[in-house]
């Protein structure tokens, strides 16, 4: 994943990007960056590596080494950025949001002739903030270039550009696939993903784009370059997973839709008779909590935290390249409250179930501190696919995903046939597929949100909801 911030403002804009880029921390972990417009300097750029420390503590010499009032940042789980382009439609600092899947299609079909070439990462890679830049930079302004480059992506793609006169544009992805918002002060405008981002520093949400918008910002004004599309196709992750509890998309604040979430499992499992006698409903911190707070809301029992993430030294989400360093460290940060664990029957509410290995670690854990049984509740349908719109699973293959490789154990290539029966629990492949991950991952009983019920939770019409990474259905 990633996500960007931005300002144009009549005043410095140094301070307002530096926090309201560190308030998207949550959405990478691996490059930041930050691009500045002075009248006297020009454009600025600075980038770090952040897997091993936060955001600010890399950037907290920019308010001696950049100045500007206008300027972008970015948090970015994949290349570095932004980057600086001086290309035929001018001088500019790019960052971008995204997935492109056609890297090499588009390099050969429309990159490399007449000696066009590229610089290169390491193992040859190219950085796909400097392909987009190229696609762009094939029209005559950044209009066309935007609208172009997104029309021959397959994938997403969500655009800010800081250009050499202070001006800002920022295009959401042609199905809106992700938020980008527009804020207002009396000093400028902000664009964000996040809203929380900007309010949190003084700007008040004016408008979020719409699917395929693009917008030129000043301080004084927003100015659409082009209009938006009918078509909307939001990812449902931004609420039950990597969407920040405070913010709002559409309309729809992910806090309390993570609290009807968790409100519709429990009525399923008291009108189904299961899980009645426990003692706790559980969160599996952090983006787990406040789908079991609604939970335990409903259900009558008592919410509690049986177990706290060690914040003091592992404040962030640093997530390691490997699989098992990865478990160790979701290992580590766990310290139980062994007096909410022993003997203890114990509910926990997941945001999902992708791979399964570190819930694995964690029930484990729980039996190891005294546990008397251990239930398991996804607040969203078994993932059955890859995303192919965004970068937030590294899943590599799709038998990497526990429900896929499940299937693939119960009945091989026959289950592909069968996804739908599989995701609805009232089937007997669904029943299988419950009982069988039950088994495998330790659980005591495992359920599902349903598609029907997440799509209630969160209020908008399906048709606006990208579900893709449940039904395949795109």
């Amino acid at each position: 994943m990633g996500g960007f911030f931005g300002v144009a403002s009549k005043r410095d804009a140094i301070s307002d990007v530096f926090f309201g880029t560190d308030y998207h921390s949550h959405l990478g972990t691996r490059r930041a960056g930050m691009a500045a417009y002075d009248t006297e300097i020009g454009l600025q750029r600075d980038i770090h590596n952040i897997e091993n420390s936060p955001f600010r503590t890399k950037f907290d010499k920019v308010f001696i080494e950049m100045k500007g009032s206008s300027a972008i940042g970015c948090i970015s789980d994949s290349d570095p950025q932004p980057l600086l382009i001086r290309s035929n439609i001018g001088t500019y600092a790019i960052s971008i949001v995204g997935r492109v899947n056609n890297s090499d299609e588009l390099i050969e079909k429309y990159l490399l002739t007449n000696g066009g070439h590229f610089g290169v990462m390491t193992g040859g890679k190219v950085n796909t903030v400097e392909l987009v830049a190229s696609l762009i930079n094939h029209k005559s302004d950044f209009k066309e270039g935007i609208k172009f480059a997104q029309e021959v992506i397959d994938g997403s793609l969500s655009v800010l550009i800081l250009k050499n006169d202070g001006v800002l544009i920022a295009a959401r992805d042609k199905l809106g696939r992700l938020p980008v918002i527009i804020g207002k002060n009396d000093e400028g405008h902000s664009v964000s993903f996040e809203s929380f981002a900007f309010e949190k520093l003084g700007y008040e949400i004016e408008r979020e784009l719409g699917p395929g918008e693009v917008v030129e910002l000043t301080p004084e004004s927003v100015t659409q370059l082009v209009a938006p599309g009918e078509k909307m196709k939001i990812c449902s992750f931004l609420w039950t997973y990597y969407g920040y509890s405070n913010s709002i998309y559409e309309g729809v604040n992910v806090e309390l839709m993570r609290y009807k979430n968790g409100k519709i499992l429990a009525e399923n499992d008291k009108q189904k008779g299961l899980a009645q006698d426990i003692d706790y409903a559980c969160g599996v911190p952090d983006s787990g909590t406040p789908h079991a707070i609604g939970y335990a809301n409903e259900s009558g029992k008592p919410f509690a935290r049986p177990f706290i993430k060690y914040t003091p030294t592992w404040p962030r989400s640093f997530t390691p390249p490997t699989q098992a360093e990865r478990n160790r460290i979701a290992k580590m940060k766990q310290i139980p409250v062994k007096e909410l664990i022993k003997d203890k029957n114990l509910l926990f509410v997941d945001d999902s179930i992708v791979r399964g290995t570190q819930l694995k670690e964690t029930v484990d854990f729980l039996y190891e501190n005294g546990a008397k049984s251990v239930h398991m509740r996804s607040a969203c349908p078994p993932i059955m696919y890859s995303c192919k719109y965004l970068n937030f699973s590294r899943a590599t293959s799709e038998l990497e995903l526990i429900a896929r490789r499940t299937i693939a154990e119960l009945e091989g290539e026959e289950g592909l046939n069968h996804i739908d029966e599989y995701i609805d629990a009232s089937s007997e492949r669904g029943k299988k597929l419950r009982a069988k991950i039950a088994e495998t991952l330790h659980f005591d009983s495992l359920e599902f949100q349903s598609l029907e019920g997440i799509i209630e939770a969160i209020g908008i019409d399906k048709c606006k909801l990208c579900t893709y990474c449940w039904d395949g259905k795109e």
